[in-house]
């Protein structure tokens, strides 16, 4: 069966399944509608797509078929695999020695996950809640908290078109301790070791959460007209990343129990796209989903292989989940990309080009510097709907020629310099 429920795009993965006179129902977590698993039909009129999945045993091997859907020919499966959604336990308590420069850390890590006071009600309120909580651990548990109540139709209201809706901050919070060690992208980018990469990676991760809810609280109040799935895919997005973030940093204290997390230089680099297209939708959507998440599709591969030649089975594992989940974040951010540029055609509120590509390169040109560069990952970026002529010969334009500023994805301008302290600046363009 489809994921997505037909009534309001409740994640169905998470339904529960009855038994009833007729057969066997999958019931959507948020209003209980029940869908026959063999029919997709309901009584309430609305009906999911199903299709028959057959496991056939050829010459000793399991073959799997799949029903191609009504509508349309030449369809072919991109992708089938196991899916994991397990985290890891918190790496142990550090040790005394280093306890002290992360003292305010500990204490944070302590607050409880729901507040005592002023607990959120709607998903928009605990969005803002994880934006404004320093202590990384203490987050991935917010954020696990938040989207299971958000699966499970515990919350009152996604809460994007309350006219009181939060708002969230320029800049998530980072606890002290962090941003003591705030530094130039410069002066980590050569740090080859596994302890370092693994910290590395973990600190892309935390902001990738941010990121997630940012996404959600920044844009969700503004477009009112933004239907329940997308808020479906980001609080996924958002859980995913926090799941990143806890096996890499198990990884990191098995490897390294002398480097924390927080020990170790860290950047914000990625914060900066973020500000760059903090006034439209479309432009984060481009940027960060389809720049920033398809270029870690490129290079996650020779990731994976230095950590296998290092003999490293564990990271490898956990690298290759990370992988996974990432091709289908890079597939959320086509989806809406292409869902918000077809709106904006519908309203007549035209600000670029209709045609999802040519407009993805206008995007590039104002909020990105320098060359979308290679090699590409072809394969995964295919699956998640970006074929060559989203990418090839690509060129961001933004902050050329000008000196005391940049120009905004909507062609306002942005002063850079307005950032917190331990914002560090960069240029926003990857290595090869």
């Amino acid at each position: 069966m489809e994921s997505a429920c037909p009534h309001l795009g409740a994640d169905m993965s998470h339904a529960d399944i009855e038994e009833c006179e007729t057969g066997v129902v999958a019931v959507c977590p948020w209003h209980r509608y029940d869908f026959d698993l063999q029919t997709g039909k309901s009584d309430t009129g609305l009906s999911a797509c199903t299709f028959a999945v057959e496991v056939r045993t050829e010459d000793t091997v399991d073959t799997v078929y799949m029903e191609t859907p009504k509508e349309g020919t030449g369809w072919r499966i991109v992708e089938m695999r196991p899916v994991s959604e397990a985290f890891a336990d918190p790496p142990p308590p550090v040790a005394s020695d280093l306890s002290a420069n992360l003292s305010s850390t500990v204490s944070q890590e302590n607050e409880p996950v729901v507040p005592e006071e002023n607990a959120p009600t709607t998903l928009m309120e605990w969005a803002v809640l994880i934006l404004n909580t320093p202590h990384p651990r203490l987050k991935v548990e917010r954020t696990k908290h938040a989207v299971h109540l958000f699966r499970t139709g515990q919350l009152k209201s996604i809460g994007n078109k309350s006219p009181s809706a939060p708002t969230p901050p320029d800049v998530p919070s980072r606890d002290d301790a962090y941003l003591r060690n705030t530094v130039d992208p410069s002066k980590v980018k050569n740090r080859r070791n596994r302890a370092s990469m693994l910290h590395a990676l973990a600190n892309i991760e935390q902001w990738a959460i941010d990121l997630a809810w940012d996404i959600m609280a920044r844009f969700g109040p503004t477009n009112k007209d933004l239907p329940p799935a997308f808020f479906a895919d980001f609080t996924k997005m958002a859980l995913d990343e926090s799941k990143h973030f806890s096996l890499l940093t198990s990884r990191l204290s098995a490897l390294s129990p002398s480097t924390p997390y927080g020990s170790m230089p860290v950047h914000a680099g990625l914060w900066e796209s973020a500000t760059v297209t903090s006034q439209s939708l479309i432009s984060r959507l481009a940027i960060i989903h389809l720049v920033h998440e398809a270029r870690g599709l490129d290079v996650n591969p020779a990731t994976i292989e230095k950590f296998r030649k290092a003999g490293d089975k564990e990271t490898v594992g956990v690298m290759e989940i990370i992988h996974a989940d990432e091709v289908t974040h890079v597939t959320a951010g086509h989806r809406w990309f292409t869902w918000a540029v077809a709106r904006e055609a519908e309203e007549g509120n035209i600000e670029g080009d209709v045609d999802p590509v040519k407009r993805f390169r206008e995007e590039v040109k104002k909020g990105w510097t320098g060359d979308i560069k290679g090699p590409f990952n072809i394969e995964a970026r295919e699956m998640a709907g970006l074929t060559p002529q989203f990418y090839e010969g690509l060129r961001g334009e933004l902050g050329y020629p000008a000196e005391e500023g940049v120009t905004s994805a909507t062609g306002g301008g942005t002063d850079l310099d307005g950032l917190e302290k331990g914002v560090a600046a960069v240029r926003l363009e990857y290595e090869t």
